[in-house]
């Protein structure tokens, strides 16, 4: 193990690629998946980690694994290749044992995401087959299926939830009263769009509010950034294109903020005014949703800020070694 300033490496002792890697909701775990089928999980104290478990539930590549939040208990989500979605739940003296198998997508599924817990155990799953799926778990404690079958015809790449607290909530008088939490997500796929999805009271589904057009080739990831009632919604997105777009709403009307169709247009800014030199594969902000990581096939890292202007700049750098360039 070595360090380099505040970067933290290690031997995950995978034996094939790792494609996700996420800490726990008060970053004292960590759970890695690759290639090799499998999932590590380390505890992290400090500068230091122990290796803690594997996990063998896969037949194929994972792609994603996903903390729920701690109220619901000690719970991991992992996709795979092999076309399922695994709930695994860690029980004392036993260690993790799946609780849950999600078998009802017919091909991969890429992209996995935890609805914020005050809307309860929710998990959006994204697949090849070009559907997207509602994990619950209700009440009467039974896991419930909601498959969404119209998503991207051509596959689904990446899916975000929105944040729950309207935006302009905490700006626009007695609108935390009357806006109730908000039921949205985003969803990017291989037919090069990004879809916004709404709950829809009258037909107690989700349903596309807007298509977002831009992009020049695959999705790769889509990210909502942590809002708090702030007047802006952001959203990222990354494609095989090389582009990073920044698509912005600003909160008018009540139905935006009771998550209904948007009366308000979404407004695309390109993060940078050149390509990136490679596929974008992933975005991902930062706790105050105010700096933007992005993940670039030449192994770099950039993190990107919005300035005084309304301009991004890049702030840092990190190359493939944990160095800042």
């Amino acid at each position: 193990m070595t360090t380099n300033d505040d970067t933290l490496q290690f031997d995950t002792q995978h034996e094939d690629m790792i494609h996700d890697a996420q800490l726990d909701y008060y970053g004292k775990r960590l759970a890695t998946c690759s290639s090799d089928c499998l999932i590590h999980l380390f505890e992290i104290n400090d500068n230091q980690q122990r290796f803690q478990e594997a996990l063998n539930g896969h037949s194929g590549p994972v792609w994603q694994v996903a903390w729920a939040h701690p109220k619901f208990g000690s719970v991991l989500a992992s996709c795979s290749y092999d076309g399922t979605v695994l709930i695994w739940k860690e029980t004392a003296g036993s260690g993790f044992t799946v609780i849950k198998k999600h078998d009802k997508h017919q091909a991969s599924v890429n992209a996995i995401a935890w609805a914020s817990h005050e809307l309860g155990p929710i998990l959006l799953c994204g697949s090849s087959d070009g559907k997207t799926s509602l994990l619950s778990f209700t009440e009467e404690g039974v896991w419930d299926v909601q498959m969404l079958r119209s998503a991207h015809a051509t596959g689904v790449n990446a899916v975000s939830w929105a944040p729950v607290i309207a935006t302009g909530a905490f700006t626009q008088s007695g609108a935390t009263q009357s806006s109730g939490l908000v039921r949205q997500f985003a969803t990017g796929g291989c037919d090069n769009n990004v879809k916004i999805w709404s709950y829809s009271e009258e037909k107690k589904t989700y349903e596309v509010v807007q298509t977002l057009e831009g992009h020049g080739d695959w999705v790769r990831d889509v990210a909502y950034a942590p809002n708090i009632g702030l007047p802006r919604t952001y959203l990222a997105s990354c494609s095989q294109d090389k582009h990073v777009y920044i698509w912005t709403q600003d909160a008018s009307s009540p139905e935006v903020q009771a998550g209904q169709k948007p009366s308000v247009e979404w407004t695309r800014r390109a993060l940078s005014l050149t390509p990136f030199p490679d596929v974008v594969w992933r975005v991902s902000w930062s706790m105050s949703g105010n700096v933007l990581a992005v993940s670039c096939g030449d192994n770099r890292i950039t993190l990107w800020k919005e300035n005084l202007k309304g301009e991004w700049e890049s702030i840092s750098e990190i190359n493939e070694d944990g160095q800042k360039a």
